[in-house]
């Protein structure tokens, strides 16, 4: 089984200037999302950082609050926690591919998220996930924000991400004029 393996865990990155993290958690699950965040602090704590939690209703709306949280606040990265456990319907497979499609893409372009949202098929698999003393997948969550944001540090800030981006500034102020003056490009 998987669950039972050695697999490799980088060293934890060291850090010159503090960071600061936002844990978005859906607690639909509340035992488990308790232990995803007491592991995800573990984690941002060895590492000298602080942290916010905020809490949303389902793991559909954490890439909405990480969005929002990016254009509003000033945070180095992102942790996303939540569970989801297989039910009787497809809304499962929603809920579990729409949130970490978005997760990707607001990874694309240019946020540091570490993804600790678990698709699981029943509890017992995501309590075994959750716990901190066992597969600390928000610990590992964490450890993968905080390695991305090292990396932006090493090679001088996010610079040029890529995926999609809005126009320049100078393009829309331009762009905002023409059509102030009625005319087109």
């Amino acid at each position: 089984m998987a669950g039972h393996e050695q697999h490799y865990i980088l060293p934890r990155p060291q850090f010159d200037k503090p960071v600061k993290v936002l844990i978005v958690v859906s607690p639909y699950y509340k035992d488990i999302a308790d232990n995803m965040i007491a592991g995800a602090i573990a984690e941002i704590q060895a590492v000298g950082g602080t942290y916010e939690v905020a809490e949303v209703p389902g793991a559909l709306e954490i890439p909405t609050c990480i969005a929002l949280a990016d254009r509003t606040k000033n945070f180095d990265g992102y942790v996303a926690l939540g569970c989801v456990i297989r039910g009787e319907t497809t809304h499962y497979d929603t809920v579990c591919n729409d949130s970490s499609r978005a997760i990707q893409l607001l990874g694309l372009q240019g946020l540091f998220i570490g993804n600790g949202i678990l698709t699981v098929e029943n509890r017992p698999q995501a309590e075994v996930r959750a716990n901190p003393a066992d597969q600390n997948k928000g610990g590992g969550a964490a450890a993968a924000a905080l390695h991305l944001i090292a990396l932006s540090r090493k090679w001088g800030g996010q610079g040029k991400g890529v995926g999609f981006k809005t126009a320049p500034e100078s393009i829309l102020i331009a762009d905002k004029g023409d059509k102030e003056n009625g005319t087109t490009a």
